[in-house]
């Protein structure tokens, strides 16, 4: 067997670049210590992310928490660990088996299982030692236990001890005694750490420039943030993982900016209805009332909104829907992340139909679509659907502060009673005045006599009179469309990514852009040149069409198992598909850089 010092030497010295891996169990209150580990490093300078693998019951299964550290801004998923934090007997030898040769384990000692591997660094962690020294409070020990690892952790591997003493103060500003308590649990096993713990491994973690111009925050409170200040007026929800803790957000933070200075009364309305049907009926009521109606939900609640996103798509209603995607069929994976929801969204309605998509891959882009989907439903009037995921939403990542909308509120051809008098033309609700296909429309509290209009479901001509005529229908019809066909160059353009002489492209969306962006370099590295494309909204602008063209190749690789963009993409650009090349995996977890790596390489050699 080697020594740990031989193993420790087998490889150069790493600072700031492992994936760790911290394992207990659901509900043992370890979400403070990670994001304790986390943050300290953020804030000595060094870029990482965070990644919270949990079963979806309420306590007792089996948990993880990777953080990625990379100096280089690489914060993809890695699919090893190169140190383990063992917390959890149950799992201690499968996850032993993601650790590197020549990884770490530091682990509670009182776990009685043995190592079965000689090419890592095992440091055993006196938990329940240090607990009875600290005198811990009974029923508070479980909790306490999850300090001892963040200080022998970060006394091991370099972790400013000052930085983690000002992330707890700042993780509990309401409880200063509190986070006094844990830090001195920190302390005792840091100290510990240092006179016990000879250092044997090679990864270490030493303060980097400040990331002045960063902050650390997930998706869905980036996205309540910009609903917020989007000028959002009502919100119905239903809670469902992983979407609740947007309208929580939403609950946090407008009580704080949107209230009315004079009255200090509220300007909003946030409604916990009894299901998904009330919730997305409240927010069509809402948007058709004129305000800015907005709900949340995955999956599952997305098959319940359908009727009544149907209803909106027709009887031309602006709302905002935000899909944190899970994992489906039916209930799935409710607290694993995939994109299996692009199809159900895209073209969700029955008859024809096809919505508009938001699809942001970064937290701060979760803030920006979430004021800007508003002004795109006014604009178009027609529900605007934002795809989210699961990792995008509610892990930890960095990202440059938010910036305040730099431009007013645009609410499209909404008329007043000064704009009906001076209209000119006949009104009607669903008439094409100016040949977008956008009509022009009132909504609750316009007093003018030819403001009101009959908003119907059913068949309907342009001024809201009930019909069935063969003509009507297909010229109606043809106008949604339009109007949906017209947005195609005014959404978010696609972001693309250039390598000198690249003729293979690669196209994604959503939260799978860190991954592509490492693995552009990898594939690089390798003599494989490839441009990058990330779809950020659909229908497609003509950008996408000309990158396609310009490639020999193009792997559409995404997070689920049909290929779902690659298949709308076929649709749109039929004439393009040999040109095409599906490459989507799903597992529940987020997509890694190395597999886009294999995927592409294993392509290319056949």
């Amino acid at each position: 067997m080697k020594k740990e010092s031989e193993i420790g030497q087998m490889q150069a010295k790493a600072v700031n670049d492992f994936c760790m891996t911290v394992c207990t169990v659901n509900g043992s209150g370890s979400a403070t210590a990670n994001t304790t580990l986390l943050r300290a490093m953020f804030h000595m300078g060094i870029p990482v992310s965070g990644k919270n693998i949990f079963p979806s019951n309420i306590k007792g299964l089996p948990t993880w928490f990777s953080i990625r550290v990379s100096k280089d801004g690489y914060l993809a998923r890695v699919a090893h660990d190169d140190i383990i934090v063992q917390m959890n007997s149950t799992t201690f030898t499968e996850d032993l088996d993601y650790n590197v040769p020549g990884g770490v384990i530091f682990y509670a000692d009182h776990i009685a299982v043995p190592i079965h591997r000689d090419d890592v660094i095992a440091y055993p962690m006196p938990v329940k030692q240090l607990i009875s020294e600290a005198d811990v409070p009974r029923n508070l020990r479980d909790y306490m236990e999850n300090m001892v690892y963040v200080g022998v952790v970060s006394q091991m591997l370099g972790i400013d001890l000052g930085v983690v003493h000002q992330v707890l103060l700042n993780q509990f500003t309401q409880k200063t005694s509190v986070a006094e308590s844990n830090f001195a649990m920190v302390k005792l096993a840091a100290d510990w750490a240092r006179d016990n713990l000879e250092k044997q491994d090679r990864y270490f973690i030493e303060s980097m420039p400040p990331l002045e111009d960063y902050i650390m925050t997930d998706g869905n409170t980036a996205g309540a943030l910009g609903a917020i200040y989007g000028g959002f007026q009502f919100c119905g929800w239903y809670p469902i993982t992983p979407a609740s803790s947007l309208a929580e957000s939403l609950n946090t933070f407008a009580p704080q900016l949107r209230q009315d200075p004079k009255t200090g009364r509220n300007t909003f309305a946030i409604v916990q209805a009894e299901d998904e049907l009330a919730s997305i009926g409240m927010a069509v009521g809402a948007g058709w009332a004129g305000i800015r109606s907005m709900t949340s939900t995955s999956g599952p609640g997305v098959s319940l909104m359908t009727e009544y996103m149907s209803l909106a798509y027709y009887a031309e209603v602006p709302l905002v829907l935000w899909d944190v995607q899970r994992v489906g069929p039916s209930t799935g994976l409710p607290t694993r992340t995939g994109q299996g929801d692009l199809n159900l969204t895209y073209f969700l309605g029955h008859g024809d139909t096809n919505q508009i998509i938001l699809i942001p891959s970064t937290v701060n882009e979760c803030f920006t679509f979430g004021w800007q989907a508003f002004d795109y439903a006014e604009e178009f009037q027609t529900p605007v659907i934002i795809l989210s995921d699961l990792d995008l939403g509610m892990n930890q990542w960095m990202t440059r502060k938010f910036e305040y909308p730099n431009q007013p509120i645009q609410r499209g051809k909404i008329l007043w009673e000064e704009d009906l008098e001076n209209f000119g033309k006949e009104w009607g609700r669903y008439l094409d005045v100016d040949g977008d296909g956008i009509p022009y429309r009132t909504v609750m509290g316009n007093t003018h006599p030819k403001a009101p209009y009959f908003t119907r479901g059913t068949g309907h001509d342009e001024y809201g009179n009930y019909s069935e005529e063969p003509d009507v229908w297909v010229r109606v019809m043809d106008r949604i469309k339009a109007k949906i066909e017209n947005a195609r160059e005014k959404l978010p353009k696609p972001e693309i990514r250039e390598v000198e002489g690249a003729r293979i492209g690669l196209i994604g969306m959503g939260s799978t852009e860190p991954a592509f962006l490492e693995a552009q370099d990898k594939l690089k590295a390798v003599g494989i040149r490839c441009d990058y494309m990330r779809i950020r909204a659909l229908p497609f602008s003509q950008e996408v069409g000309d990158f396609i063209h310009a490639h020999n190749v193009n792997y559409v690789v995404e997070l689920n198992r049909d290929g779902q963009l690659n298949q709308i993409l076929t649709i749109d650009y039929c004439h393009l598909t040999e040109k095409m090349v599906s490459l989507a995996f799903m597992d529940g977890l987020p997509m890694t850089a190395d597999y886009i790596v294999n995927a592409v390489v294993e392509r290319e050699r056949k």
